[in-house]
């Protein structure tokens, strides 16, 4: 059965707009994570072969991050915190060590990726549990990607956090045909990867797609009669997974604690804005009750 609150979401057009260009996300996220995990791989090869050093263990097997920094690492670590830093195409902005486990740079490629990414991957264990926030800042970030040009993803990543910190979650039109034109340039970018060969289709599919729904028993939604129970082939089940796990991903960067204060780096509006979007509709407050009661925690510590 389709919940009443799905179809009245549906049917707001700039609603709607959010949830396909967060979509795109997620679809560009899928194309993308074969590709960087393999180019990874064999960069993390090429700085082994290139430093005999960084081909020895952890001297200490404890070496590790306090908050954002490295402290006390041992002549090891303290050799792949530098060839990290080498390989950054911005060394000298904020870069999360807590993100690592620096005894396992030696050992797995994706403990090096995490230095590349925004905080909290410290529990992300490859390329396919990273949304694309991660992705993205790693390709700007790690210049291994030499093919890629940071302009473009530099856009994606503008256009991508005007979507996730949008507090009324609702995009415009016109927006969304200049992120389309964005996530176009971007895309061409890949045209040798072979992953990456439907990515364009599929986004176009997705901006140009009705995901209204009609539901037999309610008389009219923007103005449309509704005798039959979907109007787009999608199954509304389908779009609902779709909005659950763009909604999840921005939770969680809402509530995302990491050992910091919670309270000092959390945008108030933002978790004022979501607590009352999840409390408004009911069946996105029964899914996600649990972080519903963390904002209203949250506020009430206030």
């Amino acid at each position: 059965m389709v919940r009443k609150e799905l179809v009245v979401r549906l049917n707001d057009t700039e609603y709607t707009n959010w949830l396909k260009a967060g979509r795109c996300l997620l679809i560009l996220k899928d194309g993308l994570h074969p590709f960087i995990n393999h180019h990874m791989r064999a960069f993390h090869g090429d700085l082994l072969n290139q430093n005999t050093l960084l081909r020895k263990p952890c001297e200490t097997s404890s070496c590790r991050s306090r908050g954002n920094k490295l402290s006390r690492v041992c002549r090891v670590c303290s050799a792949w915190q530098s060839v990290i830093l080498r390989h950054h195409r911005q060394p000298d902005a904020i870069v999360n060590w807590d993100n690592c486990s620096p005894p396992s740079w030696r050992t797995d490629h994706w403990e090096v990726a995490k230095a590349y990414m925004p905080r909290g991957q410290g529990k992300v264990k490859g390329a396919d549990q990273c949304d694309a926030s991660a992705l993205l800042n790693l390709i700007n970030y790690c210049d291994c990607f030499q093919s890629v040009d940071p302009k473009f993803v530099r856009e994606v990543i503008q256009y991508r956090n005007e979507l996730m910190h949008s507090c009324e979650m609702r995009m415009k039109d016109k927006w969304m045909k200049h992120y389309h034109t964005t996530l176009k340039h971007f895309v061409r970018q890949f045209s040798h990867v072979p992953q990456m060969a439907t990515v364009g289709q599929e986004i176009d599919e997705m901006l140009t797609a009705d995901l209204s729904i009609c539901v037999s028993g309610l008389d009219r939604l923007d103005g449309v009669e509704c005798d039959s129970v979907h109007q787009w082939e999608t199954n509304p089940d389908l779009i609902s997974q779709w909005e659950a796990a763009l909604l999840q991903e921005r939770l969680q960067e809402l509530l995302h604690a990491d050992d910091d204060d919670v309270t000092k780096t959390q945008d108030t509006e933002q978790l004022k804005s979501m607590g009352g979007f999840l409390q408004a509709n009911r069946d996105l407050g029964e899914r996600f009750s649990a972080e519903l009661q963390a904002i209203n925690s949250l506020e009430a510590r206030k």
